[in-house]
C-alpha cells in the first residue's frame, strides 16, 4: 500500500470508529447497544492492526466492515435533515464517509497486486455486499432511530373544535390525543402513518365526525406531541391503541360495544393488529402492507424467484430490527384477522401494486369478514383525495353496518 493510501485508509478507519462511538449514545435495546459496542471495537481493532503494518489483513477486515458502517450511517441519515442539527446527524455523516472510505481503500488495498481477472470479481462482490447490507441494515436502523420531533411540537389549536386529552400507556408513555364528541354513541380511534402526526389523518377524521361519530385522533408515541420513542414499523401500536381504547370505553358518551379503529399506512397495520382486542367492533385500514417479515410471504407467489430473494432479505431485516428495539413483536396481520371475529375493510392504492397484493394476502385468511377496495388511480393513502364520495360512502357505510 502506498504511503498516501495508507494515510487515507487510516483516516477513514478513525472517522468510522469516532462516528460509531458518537452513535453509541443513541438508545434502543440492550442487544442493540452491545452490537454497536462490538462494532466500534472491531473498527478500532482494524486501526490497531493497520498501525502494526499488517496492511493486507487490515485492508480485508476494513473492506468487510465498511458496508456495515455505511449502512448504519444511512440508517441514521434522517437525523442529518432534522431540525435543529444534532450530534446524531454529524455521527451519521461520519459513518457514511468512514464506511465509504473503508469499502474503497480496503478493497483497493486488498486487491493490490491481483491480476485483473481477480480484481473485477472482487469489486463486483463488494458491490453486492454493500447493496445487500444497505437493504438489511439500513431500514432496521432507521425505523428504531427516528429523529426526535420534540423541537417541532407546538401547542396547535385542537382540530375540529376537539378536546385535548392525555392518554397514559401501560409502559409509562403519555400520548397526545384529541377527542371530537359524536352524536350517535359510536366512536372511531384514528391512527396516522409513520413520520406523521394526527394532522395526517385529519381529513379522514373530519368525514367521520360529519356523520356523527365520536373521533379520537392520536399522535403515535415519539410523534407530534406524544412522548416516548418512535418505532416506524408500528410495533408499539398495540400498546398505544390499548391506551386509546381504555379512554373510549371509560367515556360516558361512548357505547363500549360500538368502537372502531381506522388507520393509514403504519396506522392501518396497527389497526389490523387491534382486531384481536375484544373491545374493537370494526377495522378500516388504508395503505397497510407489513410490519413483520411474514406479512410479505406473498412475494414469492407473485414475483417468483425475485420475490423469494426479497422474502429472505425481509426476514433478515425484521430479525435485526427485533434485536435493535425493545418493542414487542406484533401479531402478523393475516393472523390477526384470522384469530378475530372483527369485520375489516382494507383499502389499497391502485397505483401501488404491492398494496393490492398485501390486501389480498390478508383477506384470504378470512374472506367472509374482510372486504378489499382497490382505489383506482390513487397513490399511497390517497383514497379520500382521489375518490372522496366513494371513500365516504364505503367507509361510513361499513362503519354504520358494523357499529
Amino acid at each position: 500500500m502506498t504511503p498516501d493510501r495508507w494515510r487515507l485508509a487510516g483516516i477513514a478507519t478513525a472517522v468510522a470508529a469516532l462516528a460509531l462511538a458518537t452513535l453509541l449514545a443513541v438508545g434502543g435495546s440492550t442487544v442493540g447497544g452491545a452490537l454497536r459496542v462490538a462494532l466500534v471495537l472491531a473498527i478500532a481493532a482494524v486501526l490497531v492492526v493497520g498501525l502494526r503494518r499488517r496492511a493486507r489483513l487490515a485492508a480485508v477486515a476494513g473492506a468487510l466492515l465498511g458496508p456495515l458502517v455505511l449502512a448504519i450511517g444511512v440508517g441514521f441519515g434522517p437525523h442529518l435533515f432534522a431540525a435543529p442539527a444534532s450530534i446524531r446527524g454529524f455521527g451519521a455523516a461520519g459513518a457514511v464517509a468512514g464506511g465509504f472510505g473503508l469499502v474503497g481503500f480496503g478493497t483497493a488495498s486488498a486487491t493490490e497486486g491481483m491480476r485483473r481477472r481477480g480484481r473485477i470479481p472482487t469489486w463486483l462482490g463488494m458491490v453486492v455486499l454493500v447493496l445487500l447490507t444497505l437493504a438489511v441494515v439500513g431500514p432496521a436502523v432507521a425505523v428504531v432511530n427516528v429523529p426526535d420531533s420534540t423541537a417541532s411540537r407546538t401547542a396547535a389549536e385542537p382540530p375540529l373544535d376537539a378536546e385535548p386529552v392525555s392518554l397514559p400507556t401501560s409502559d409509562g408513555v403519555t400520548l397526545a390525543a384529541w377527542w371530537v364528541p359524536g352524536t350517535n354513541g359510536a366512536a372511531v380511534l384514528v391512527r396516522h402513518g409513520a413520520g406523521s402526526t394526527h394532522e395526517g389523518a385529519l381529513a379522514q377524521a373530519t368525514v367521520l365526525a360529519d356523520h356523527g361519530y365520536g373521533v379520537l385522533l392520536m399522535d403515535a408515541r415519539g410523534h407530534g406531541e406524544s412522548t416516548g420513542r418512535a418505532m416506524d414499523f408500528g410495533w408499539w401500536g398495540d400498546a398505544d391503541i390499548a391506551a386509546g381504547l381504555d379512554h373510549l370505553v371509560a367515556r360516558p358518551d361512548v357505547d363500549g360495544d360500538r368502537i372502531g379503529v381506522l388507520g393509514l399506512s403504519m396506522g392501518g397495520e396497527e389497526a389490523i393488529g387491534a382486531a384481536t382486542d375484544p373491545r374493537v367492533g370494526a377495522v378500516v385500514a388504508e395503505g397497510a402492507t407489513a410490519r413483520r417479515a411474514a406479512d410479505k410471504d406473498w412475494l414469492s407467489d407473485v414475483h417468483g424467484w425475485r420475490g423469494a430473494v426479497q422474502e429472505r432479505i425481509e426476514q433478515l431485516q425484521y430479525g435485526l430490527t427485533d434485536l435493535l428495539t425493545d418493542a414487542p413483536r406484533p401479531t402478523v396481520l393475516r393472523d390477526a384477522v384470522v384469530s378475530s371475529e372483527v369485520p375489516v375493510l382494507l383499502m389499497a392504492a391502485g397505483q401501488v401494486a404491492d398494496e393490492g397484493h398485501a390486501a389480498a394476502w390478508i383477506a384470504a385468511g378470512a374472506p367472509e369478514r374482510v372486504e378489499v377496495w382497490t382505489v383506482d388511480g390513487a397513490g399511497h393513502t390517497d383514497g379520500l383525495g382521489v375518490a372522496p364520495e366513494e371513500w365516504e360512502r364505503r367507509v361510513v357505510g361499513f362503519l354504520d353496518e358494523h357499529l
